[in-house]
């Protein structure tokens, strides 16, 4: 990413009903196939501003892995200084089967090769760990704020599959979420495109709170559901190592 999104980042990810509810239906999904323990190990990768991570360190052990500087100072912040490593996503420098979780919020479609982070994800999983994955959906969204912050491609869920079916892994749970923002999101995006982009972007403004609140739940209430909706402005992938 740009290194002034990193502060944008920083400034409503514990606040914005996205990320709020992002961080919620991840946790959701990771109780639901682990009983929560301090001897579990988790990886954030990609841990950008570090909310997920400190927020998890509650319950488990957990560290961080970013390769940007601006992303690890704010990790240093918020965690103890051995929870934080440099990394790449496609070279992890962990052993193999290290941990218990790996999670990858919104991380994927940064990597220009998406295989080779999964691959290296799932090596340093231990057999019978949790892989849970979170990534934009849909080129149809495709705009600015996808270009700043270096995104290489937007998900389909079937080539999400697709990406990790060959690998050593069971899916447990696959899924579009944020599904009823899809069409104002659309039409936020599409504008900006037609007026040559906006200086302030709807994903930068956190909404009044309870505009907030209700945001969030029905982001939530959708996510943890199991149907099957045909779209959505993001993937969940939930897996089990073979």
């Amino acid at each position: 990413m740009r290194p002034e999104e990193y502060s944008k980042l920083s400034r409503i990810e514990t606040r914005h009903w996205f990320y709020c509810g992002k961080r919620e239906i991840v946790s959701y999904w990771i109780w639901k196939y682990k009983k929560k323990s301090k001897t579990l190990c988790l990886l954030d990768c990609g841990a950008g501003g570090g909310a997920f991570a400190s927020a998890m360190a509650t319950a488990l052990r957990v560290t961080a892995v970013d390769d940007h500087e601006e992303s690890l100072s704010l990790l240093r912040d918020c965690l103890p200084p051995e929870a934080v490593v440099r990394g790449s996503c496609t070279q992890l420098p962990f052993p193999e089967g290290s941990f218990d979780i790996v999670t990858a919020l919104d991380v994927l479609e940064h990597v220009p090769d998406d295989r080779a982070a999964t691959v290296e994800m799932i090596r340093v999983l231990k057999p019978g760990g949790l892989l849970v994955l979170t990534v934009p959906a849909l080129m149809s969204l495709w705009s600015d704020w996808d270009i700043s912050l270096h995104h290489q491609r937007r998900y389909h869920k079937d080539g999400l599959l697709q990406l990790l079916g060959p690998l050593p892994i069971r899916c447990v749970h696959a899924a579009y979420i944020n599904v009823l923002a899809v069409p104002a999101i659309w039409l936020i995006r599409k504008a900006r495109i037609l007026s040559s982009g906006s200086p302030k972007r709807a994903e930068d403004w956190i909404p009044p709170p309870w505009l907030n609140a209700v945001l969030r739940f029905l982001f939530v209430f959708l996510a943890k559901t199991k149907i099957p909706f045909p779209f959505g402005v993001g993937l969940i992938y939930v897996g089990i190592k073979n």
